[in-house]
């Protein structure tokens, strides 16, 4: 093709906000669309039709009927647009798998749905089907792109479909994730018994989606440079290192963005002040309100340090109770929102119990309490373990909070650590610390206190995080340029 005519992708996710979310891929499968659009690129969205997602879509109009899909029955595709942004999505209606309660993956009780195998086999067969020459649409593809594991067969659909076919990629959002099942599937999923091999979807006994679609995909993406490295090694190529290592020719990271106008401290309305690079005086003020909010002593001075995570062993929250008691004589403030592993929890609730003036912690989630802490907080703690990505580091920086983070993945690509050499040519925006120990972190957050205390330094810090750009323009580029390269050589 000639590549001054518009680039057609089809973007396969299995959720996208604001009709369902789970987790980071949601925003990403909404905000890069758009931003790949407003480059002129023409994308289109596919994703399975569950109940919040037919609900949440005003305008739906049948598209197509495909049959020759491996389940019973028919299967409709509906075209509508994505409430807000207007991006092109393709729903599959299919009562069967799809129009249930519970979650996406999980059920009431929390457990896997049984049959998620026919379920994202459903979703990967039909991104394979349209981006083929059995497409029932007027509209083909030049490239597919697949998001994680529940997208990950559609590259082996297409490579044992006859050509000529779309080109695919395989975006890593996590490897952690990686979609196994029983290999007795391989057959009943429409693939040949030859593609369950070491050299395929074979992947310790079992029959992995994402590492079908690392295999045969034409190229693969993941969502920072860092964690392209680190997925090539143990342990964060989680038994997929090899074959990862083995095409780093064709793995590129590539940093996600973040949604610039929802965090936007000068525009955010879930603020009780607004507040930007030029005048700080609303941050002060938001530290007042967060403090009276969470029954904290209202102390400007005290340095407030902010969490927002899943309280998980990956997101490195279990090296904070160990430390917090030493860290409370400095004497900071913490304030913890999240929730996850039972015993993080109970910790977490047990410090504020005891420290009531000083720590405060909300189990769940809450939208505007977490813009509230952004812009509250004087110091963010993101201490994971491994982030392929991660958002808030890059929220903190624009709501002037300098994080503190482990050096790994897409954190270590976005802040900046305030070395004196980092600080003196004015690029610091924020702390890294290399172990992921209570020591690594606890002299990491004394690093941080010490430049607190020099308010023209850290008045520097927050001024050059502030004024980065974590847009996703940047990131839209760097997809372009890779579709562009791929197309030529495909």
């Amino acid at each position: 093709m000639s590549l001054n005519q518009s680039i057609k992708v089809l973007f396969i996710t299995p959720e996208i906000t604001p009709l369902l979310k789970t987790g980071g891929l949601a925003d990403v499968s909404a905000a890069l669309p758009a931003a790949l659009r407003d480059h002129k690129v023409d994308v289109r969205v596919l994703l399975p039709g569950y109940p919040r997602v037919m609900d949440g879509l005003k305008h739906k109009r049948l598209l197509a009927t495909l049959t020759d899909t491996g389940v019973h029955g028919e299967v409709k595709l509906l075209e509508a647009e994505l409430p807000g942004s207007g991006v092109p999505l393709l729903v599959i209606d299919y009562p069967p798998f799809y129009e249930r309660d519970g979650g996406p993956y999980l059920d009431h009780n929390g457990l896997d749905w049984v049959d998620n195998a026919h379920r994202f086999a459903l979703l990967s067969k039909v991104g394979a089907i349209l981006g083929s020459t059995k497409s029932p649409l007027g509209w083909r593809p030049d490239i597919v792109q697949c998001n994680d594991w529940q997208s990950g067969l559609t590259p082996a659909y297409l490579h044992f479909s006859p050509a000529p076919n779309a080109a695919t990629i395989m975006t890593i959002h996590n490897m952690a994730f990686q979609g196994t099942f029983p290999a007795s599937l391989t057959t009943p999923l429409g693939l040949p018994a030859s593609s369950y091999n070491i050299n395929g979807m074979e992947y310790y006994g079992q029959l992995s989606f994402l590492k079908a679609g690392l295999f045969y995909a034409n190229h693969i993406t993941t969502v920072s440079p860092t964690y392209a490295e680190e997925i090539q090694q143990a342990p964060l190529g989680f038994g997929m290192q090899g074959l990862l290592a083995h095409r780093y020719l064709d793995l590129t990271g590539i940093v996600n963005g973040i949604d610039i106008n929802e965090w936007n401290p000068a525009a955010d309305k879930l603020l009780d002040h607004n507040y930007s690079v030029d005048n700080l005086a609303g941050k002060a003020a938001n530290k007042r309100a967060l403090q009276n909010k969470l029954g904290l002593t209202e102390n400007p001075d005290i340095p407030l340090l902010g969490v927002i995570s899943r309280l998980t062993h990956q997101k490195g929250l279990d090296l904070l109770p160990t430390i917090a008691s030493f860290l409370l004589e400095y004497p900071v403030q913490i304030v913890i929102l999240g929730s996850g592993e039972a015993g993080l929890e109970a910790s977490f609730l047990q410090l504020a119990q005891n420290h009531p003036d000083q720590v405060a912690t909300v189990i769940g989630f809450n939208e505007a309490l977490s813009h509230q802490i952004e812009a509250g907080a004087d110091i963010f703690l993101m201490p994971s373990r491994f982030e392929p990505c991660g958002l808030n580091q890059m929220y903190s920086q624009c709501y002037g909070t300098p994080p503190i983070v482990h050096s790994t993945g897409g954190l270590v690509d976005t802040v900046v650590d305030a070395t004196p050499e980092n600080i003196a040519n004015g690029t610091a925006t924020g702390f890294i610390f290399t172990h992921a120990t209570t020591h690594g972190l606890n002299e990491c957050i004394h690093r941080a206190l010490d430049i607190y205390r020099d308010q023209p330094t850290w008045r520097k810090l927050q001024s050059n995080g502030m004024r980065r750009d974590f847009g996703w323009n940047k990131s839209a580029e760097e997809y372009l340029a890779l579709y562009e390269m791929i197309l030529k050589s495909f």
